[in-house]
C-alpha cells in the first residue's frame, strides 16, 4: 500500500468521513537552491487558521 493510500485510509475512517476528506491540501515544490516550498492549494476545502466569517 502506498503512502497516499495509507493517508486516504486514515482520513476516511471517521464515522462521517467521505472521500473528499483525503483530497490534497498542499503543494510541495523544490527550489533551485535545494529548498522546499510548501503552499496551501487554492482548491483546498480545509485551511488552517481561523474562519474569516467567525472573527
Amino acid at each position: 500500500m502506498s503512502r497516499q493510500d495509507d493517508r486516504a485510509d486514515q482520513l476516511t475512517t471517521a464515522p462521517r468521513a467521505d472521500a473528499s476528506d483525503a483530497d490534497p491540501r498542499i503543494e510541495v515544490t523544490e527550489g533551485e537552491d535545494g529548498r522546499r516550498r510548501i503552499d496551501l492549494r487554492d482548491d483546498a476545502e480545509v485551511r488552517p487558521g481561523t474562519d474569516p466569517e467567525h472573527r
